[in-house]
């Protein structure tokens, strides 16, 4: 008898039901999709937390009732979540406020300063800006500060995957490989952070308020009598730690070793890899817990990533978005189309996609030089996608230079994956091969692969890799194009942030834009 995990995957615009078969194949699929959040003020992003729990339930009981032969045959359920998404809940688990969300830009005050060693101590490694800046944006201290009758009541601090497993199991527990955000975690020893650490005085977090971690492959529990009611889930189904979509995202498309990379080309596009090794990619920037409990995920970040390409429709594609709802298509793949009417390196128009400021480099802007007569609005839309690339070619450069290993073949992931032409893009900027894997949902392939292995259908991460994933799709660089890409990476893009740092300083002087 066939036996079937169910992977639920809680991202930020949509939750799926996934079920997946021991040789990695998608067999049944329901899809909720909603609006991300709602802003109660400018830069707010919320959502009920019970409203992810009730969409969960309904994609799962669809799932009951459309594949009922699939469902009778569940033997686990896992779940891989957004991340940074904390949801704060009183002794009976109820919520006592909405879920925020990663994408909030809220800033707590922080007025009381951090003790008089760990102020020196940060001041000496030249860490005061981003110290401040993790204090203030740690969703806990806001609330302290704002909702202090909230706090005095707050039970459990959770992620948003500590508040699903509970729903789920009736435990307050949670993945070590789902612990990414601003929380005091160690990430070299995957554990809650010690007393002397400085985390604690960034993160204030008594660890009472903070889930049981467990290692991603542990059984947490079994489907608690309340979840079965609400999901329609059969009595007895183990509940398996996974981790974050990322991480899972990253195993899901086979990414086992420094070898290969996963990137995901979502809202903020990652360049993630899969090592046994700790290293930071840059200094104080750790890796993240990996699902196999053995290893790490080196990761670089471009925030606001593929969001660009919303930006871009919303402010220049009004004629596309028009034809895409009469032609009852996407306007991405309208305008995928016309890629093809611009050449590589979009006539000279180099685009940095620093559209959304990180920590590290807080005053960065988001820049486009070399305009002509010649440019069009189609060519600002490649530029984007190149600029994109070429910011994950010196994430890969910088992942590299730590690892000391060439990453030699790329994985895609997420909405931008779906375009022929952007893979193509990809593989040619980045010179790499670049695959796509046999299904568009690979966070929950991830989970369900966590599953085979927990449950000892696999005896390894390696060997449920090798059955369960298969690379469908190959786009291999083109030798005309990859020269061009080579010239303006070196020669123009590398060069762009150093030469117009102290301008970008300076716009944040005179407007106070970012804060």
């Amino acid at each position: 008898m066939e036996q079937y995990v169910l992977a639920i995957d809680c991202g930020t615009q949509s939750i799926r039901g996934l079920i997946f078969d021991e040789r990695g194949q998608l067999l049944a699929k329901r899809k909720r999709e909603f609006k991300p959040y709602f802003s109660v003020n400018s830069g707010w992003a919320e959502q009920e937390a019970t409203f992810y729990w009730k969409t969960v339930c309904n994609v799962c009981n669809e799932l009951k009732n459309d594949y009922s032969d699939l469902w009778e045959n569940l033997i686990a359920v896992s779940v891989t979540t957004q991340r940074d998404t904390c949801v704060v809940v009183d002794k009976n688990g109820e919520p006592l406020r909405p879920a925020i969300l990663w994408l909030d830009q809220r800033m707590a005050k922080c007025e009381k300063p951090m003790p008089m060693p760990y102020r020196v101590a940060v001041k000496a490694i030249n860490m005061s800006y981003e110290i401040e800046s993790y204090r203030k944006k740690f969703k806990a201290n806001w609330i302290k500060e704002n909702e202090p009758e909230i706090w005095e009541r707050t039970h459990k601090y959770l992620l948003l995957s500590g508040y699903i497993n509970y729903k789920l199991t009736g435990e307050f527990v949670d993945s070590i490989a789902s612990q990414i955000g601003h929380i005091p975690f160690e990430h070299k020893k995957k554990t809650w952070a010690g007393k002397l650490d400085i985390k604690n005085y960034v993160f204030e977090l008594d660890r009472d308020k903070c889930p049981k971690l467990v290692k991603s492959g542990t059984i947490m529990g079994k489907i608690s009598d309340a979840a079965i009611k609400e999901t329609g889930i059969k009595e007895g189904l183990y509940v398996i730690a996974s981790g974050s979509d990322k991480g899972c995202d990253t195993i899901g498309t086979g990414c086992i070793d420094e070898t290969k990379g996963s990137i995901s080309l979502g809202s903020t596009v990652t360049i993630q890899t899969t090592t046994e090794r700790y290293y930071e990619v840059s200094k104080y920037n750790p890796p993240y817990p990996a699902v196999d409990p053995r290893c790490y995920n080196p990761e670089v970040q471009i925030y606001r990533g593929y969001w660009m390409i919303s930006w871009f429709k919303r402010e220049f594609a009004m004629k596309e978005q028009q034809q895409a709802k009469k032609l009852g298509v996407s306007p991405e793949s309208l305008l995928d189309k016309r890629l093809k009417e611009i050449p590589p390196g979009s006539h000279g128009l180099i685009l940095q996609p620093y559209w959304g400021a990180g920590i590290k480099k807080p005053e960065a802007k988001g820049a486009i030089i070399g305009f002509g007569d010649v440019h069009t609005r189609v060519h600002i839309y490649r530029a984007i996608i190149e600029g994109i690339s070429y910011a994950l070619l010196e994430g890969i450069e910088n992942i590299q230079r730590k690892s000391g290993k060439y990453m030699k073949e790329i994985v895609l992931t997420g909405g931008g994956s779906v375009s022929d032409e952007i893979c193509q893009i990809t593989a040619d900027a980045l010179n790499r091969n670049v695959y796509r894997v046999q299904t568009h949902e690979t966070s929950g392939l991830g989970a369900a692969i966590v599953c085979y292995v927990a449950l000892g259908i696999y005896d390894s991460f390696d060997e449920a890799v090798k059955n369960m994933v298969q690379y469908k799709d190959e786009f291999i660089p083109d030798k005309k194009n990859i020269e061009i890409y080579s010239k303006l990476y070196n020669k123009v893009y590398k060069k762009m942030y150093p030469r117009m740092k102290k301008l970008y300083k300076s716009i944040m002087e005179i407007t106070n834009y970012p804060e």
